[in-house]
């Protein structure tokens, strides 16, 4: 009996296979999965360049408040050869960063995100008020802004 059970699966008959029923059903599945996950991989990538701009600005601020240190005013940090060490693709385009106002005692810097809401790129902004010395962030375009800051 042993011997017929394994002589009957070495002699197994080679027509057997999938009916057009089965792989039918096996596409459907796979086509409302990759329905499901392409619109969330999606966001995901938009909220990953908003990401890398709010970094750009805070690595900006970073530089400038280092540059201030030295030069003890704001407006002498603003151009493309005090910021020249950062390694940020400086401008005003999708995915640059720049200060956009100096002041003796304050600054804006302005951060582009590469995502788009609509035909505008997200942007960032983080203001230092040149009186109170208070620290704003705002945002516009974007999930991931809360009441326009963020």
């Amino acid at each position: 009996m042993l011997r017929n059970m394994i002589r009957s699966l070495l002699h197994k008959n080679d027509d057997e296979g999938f009916t057009l029923i089965e792989l039918l059903v096996v596409i459907l599945i796979i086509g409302i999965l990759a329905a499901i996950a392409l619109p969330s991989f999606l966001g995901q990538s938009d909220k990953a360049k908003d990401s890398s701009a709010k970094s750009n600005a805070r690595n900006l601020v970073s530089q400038i408040e280092s540059c201030y240190t030295t030069t003890s005013d704001y407006s002498q940090c603003q151009s493309s050869t005090a910021l020249n060490p950062t390694g940020l693709d400086l401008g005003t385009g999708a995915g640059q960063v720049s200060v956009t106002a100096a002041s003796t005692t304050g600054y804006t810097i302005l951060a582009t995100s590469k995502a788009q809401t609509g035909s505008a790129n997200n942007t960032f902004t983080i203001t230092k008020d040149p009186t109170t010395g208070v620290i704003a962030r705002t945002c516009t375009g974007t999930d991931s802004c809360n009441g326009g800051s963020w």
